[in-house]
């Protein structure tokens, strides 16, 4: 790998940590040849520190591990991006990363919907002589009426997609498609579980 350690008159590069399973960029961390080759023969992350001017390995004390997955350089060949599995919280203050995010993975929208119904849930949970009137919805219903309806609606939704799936109707199949997977993350959500939870067994299944 052709990196420009040189390009800054400090031997050193930039080198972003991200975690390979949830795509959450956890740490910054700076590189001299010397780390880089150190990493990639003992597959755990060594950086160059500016501060006690030296070699240190990500847990060497603390046991926090980076274990590296892979290791790709940018157009300019001046910045690394390192995907690793991490073990255990990797900022020094105790948080999964060090701008303090909890290291879960995102699915763009459908986390945020994902946010959505938890909050509804919660909600649901509110005895209704409590709920303010614009705290009724749709969601919050279904969760009053128990996981019978809601596992119901998944059922009725999914035979919807299926005679949908056999004709040519794409606006139709679409729509029916995503009232199924509205309900069905309805339906993780009242038995405990998320998106997140179908994904690890997915990829254990492939495993």
């Amino acid at each position: 790998m052709d990196i420009d350690f040189n390009k800054n008159n400090d031997g050193l590069v930039p080198a972003i940590i991200q975690d390979q399973d949830t795509g959450k960029v956890l740490m910054l961390g700076y590189m001299n040849e010397e780390a880089y080759l150190k990493t990639n023969e003992s597959k755990k992350v060594t950086f160059f520190s500016r501060t006690k001017q030296r070699l240190w390995t990500k847990g060497e004390e603390s046991g926090n591990f980076l274990n590296m997955v892979s290791i790709k350089l940018d157009c300019d060949k001046d910045t690394l991006l390192i995907k690793v599995r991490p073990e255990g919280p990797v900022c020094h203050k105790g948080t999964d990363t060090c701008w303090a995010e909890e290291n879960s993975a995102e699915y763009g929208f459908l986390s945020e919907l994902e946010g959505i119904i938890a909050s509804r849930k919660k909600l649901s949970e509110t005895p209704k002589i409590n709920r303010q009137e614009n705290e009724n919805s749709y969601v919050v219903s279904l969760f009053d009426k128990g996981l019978n309806k809601i596992a119901q609606k998944v059922g009725e939704e999914a035979v919807e997609v299926v005679i949908e799936a056999k004709d040519n109707d794409e606006d139709l199949f679409l729509n029916e498609s995503a009232d199924l997977l509205f309900h069905y993350m309805i339906l993780l959500k009242a038995k405990g579980y998320g998106l997140e939870d179908i994904v690890k067994t997915l990829k254990q299944r492939h495993k």
